[in-house]
């Protein structure tokens, strides 16, 4: 195929290469905020700055989950129905990231309180999270109705592997912060650098060049989405059991955080081993980016999405006999390995799985399925963490990657090739 032929119905060779080297800002600018304004490195600390409680922090790991799972009805039929995705998009994030500057900006009126500054926070964070239901239900149609098949995931990882360059000089801060800077105004700091970084990676979507869709689309209103999500389970075996295995991946991914707060409480981990553990997830991701994601436009990647199971099952065994920190370092890396290779490959397989035109619908119940059980899953947790100590998390991480590694290889992928 010619590079002129693979443009066809994508804008033209100039509009494509303007929005291939946008979706790699995406990538350069979203990563460091992932460093600073995360469940896994310093709202952990924060926490414990604050002697959370562990309901608490689950109350703020499901947060993620719940708010994304509630919200994607609504985004799901505003991205059906809008004629440009991309800049309804941007005005969504910037809502989202200046409604968490407000709370950044308020911080020293609850220094002296607590429980006042965590209750505030997970009402912040909870808004958050619901604006964060937009993420996944505009950009995996941005990137289908933008990007040609064969520019959808190399380039994208070239993106997302400097940006995580840049994540590890943001990780390297957060133990330097703390320890120089008095509190409020240190985690205000981490928090006010990751949101620069997010105002940057919204502006990024507000300059994509959209034109007319390639693939008409179904427009769904709430009730039309609420009714359909039924039918298409019904209806599409294939797509039922990519939803299984893909559930199984998200409840263990969901769980990472946990992994820093066993590091924290039980392995005496320090503000320089979380920025450790930072770093290491950083590195995961690059590695996975510029590997995988070539390795992807090459394969496909239905072929390649059994490795996320694999990797999620082994940090699950390792974390069961991490009784030291350098063990439990080896359980996190698989278990972020696990996570990056789900990422890579989930949206890009519901490429080959959704109808044209339906690609909203699909990744709107795909991820409000795996999110509301994930939140399930994460808020259950807290009280068994509290009475059986964290190998209930391991347990319970290993099972889910055995069960999203059959539901893919033995179910999935034998449905989607009778498919085909």
């Amino acid at each position: 195929m010619t590079q002129a032929a693979a443009h066809v119905g994508y804008g033209g060779p100039r509009t494509v290469k303007r929005n291939v080297l946008l979706f790699v800002l995406d990538g350069v600018t979203f990563q460091p905020s992932t460093a600073l304004i995360s469940m896994t490195t310093v709202i952990p600390l924060f926490f414990e700055h604050l002697r959370a409680s562990t309901l608490e922090f689950a109350v703020a790991t499901a947060a993620v989950s719940v708010g994304m799972f509630v919200s994607q009805p609504v985004f799901v039929s505003l991205c059906s129905r809008v004629r440009r995705m991309g800049k309804s998009f941007a005005w969504i994030l910037f809502a989202q990231r200046a409604m968490f500057l407000a709370f950044v900006v308020s911080m020293p009126l609850l220094a002296g309180n607590p429980s006042a500054m965590t209750w505030v926070f997970l009402a912040s964070w909870a808004v958050f999270s619901l604006m964060a239901g937009s993420g996944t239900v505009f950009n995996v149609p941005l990137v289908l109705k933008l990007l040609p098949p064969n520019r959808r995931a190399g380039m994208r990882g070239v993106g997302i592997a400097i940006g995580s360059i840049i994540s590890l000089g943001m990780a390297a801060l957060i133990p330097v912060v703390i320890e120089r800077i008095s509190y409020p105004q240190d985690f205000m700091v981490l928090f006010g650098i990751g949101l620069l970084f997010l105002f940057a990676n919204a502006a990024g979507f507000w300059l994509m060049d959209e034109s007319e869709d390639v693939e008409p689309r179904h427009p769904l209103r709430v009730a039309e989405y609420m009714k359909a999500i039924s039918v298409t389970l019904i209806g599409d075996p294939v797509f039922r059991a990519m939803v299984g295995s893909s559930v199984a991946l998200v409840v263990a991914n969901s769980l990472i955080p946990f992994y820093t707060l066993h590091a924290i409480r039980d392995l005496s981990a320090s503000e320089g081993q979380v920025s450790l553990l930072a770093g290491l997830a950083i590195v995961t991701g690059v590695a996975v980016s510029l590997g995988f994601g070539f390795l992807i436009d090459r394969r496909g990647p239905v072929r390649l999405s059994p490795v996320a199971a694999v990797a999620v099952t082994a940090a699950g065994i390792v974390g069961l006999v991490a009784n030291s920190f350098p063990t439990l370092v080896v359980a996190w890396v698989l278990a972020n390995l696990g996570n990056a290779c789900y990422m890579q490959t989930v949206m890009l397989m519901l490429g080959d799985v959704s109808p044209k035109g339906k690609a909203p619908l699909y990744v709107g119940i795909l991820f409000s399925i795996s999110m509301l059980l994930s939140s399930v899953a994460v808020l259950g947790l807290a009280p068994v963490l509290e009475r059986l100590g964290f190998t209930a998390l391991f347990v319970l991480v290993s099972v889910c990657g055995a069960v999203g590694w059959y539901l893919n290889v033995r179910v999935f992928q034998p449905r989607l090739a009778r498919q085909v």
